[in-house]
């Protein structure tokens, strides 16, 4: 039988399919929003590799850029060739770790809360923390673009072996 996990971070929900110690997805899901005054910014790419140690909580994502799909040609353009520069930076990478790891009953289906920390590689840079990742945005376009994004995670991870 399957267990579900919800695991929410400060800026994350993934969901979580898991049996044993090990586990991997090829095929995961993440998406963002961001509502600004002009235009509201959404984008989801179904590209996202994962793997999930269970025992030690360690967790690390890996996606193509280019893989993010927005409703606007124009501004899935703009995102890849003026802001994230696709070409020369095609992946993303968080490595990092389920911090409370030992208070999820992973044997029993549901959602839990999950804390977790590490680092995240955008655009070269690799930091803890989600700003100031030496992104350029033009002052034509700063209006339309929020100061916070809602950034979500839906895993389903299998067992690996």
């Amino acid at each position: 039988m399957q267990k579900i996990i919800s695991l929410f971070l400060l800026f994350t929900a993934i969901t979580v399919t898991c049996r044993a110690q090990k586990h991997i997805a090829r095929n995961g899901h993440i998406w963002f929003y961001s509502e600004a005054p002009v235009e509201n910014i959404e984008a989801h790419n179904y590209q996202v590799s994962s793997i999930l140690e269970i025992g030690s909580g360690k967790l690390v994502f890996s996606l193509p850029v280019k893989g993010f799909q927005f409703e606007k040609a124009l501004m899935q353009e703009h995102f890849n060739e003026k802001f994230m520069h696709s070409d020369e930076y095609p992946k993303s990478k968080f490595k990092g770790k389920i911090t409370n790891i030992n208070e999820l009953n992973l044997k029993e289906e549901g959602e839990y809360q999950a804390k977790v920390k590490g680092e995240l590689t955008i655009h070269g840079v690799t930091k803890t923390k989600q700003k100031n990742y030496d992104i350029t945005i033009p002052k034509v376009v700063q209006d339309n673009i929020a100061d916070t994004v809602d950034v979500h995670v839906d895993i389903k991870y299998r067992k690996y072996n």
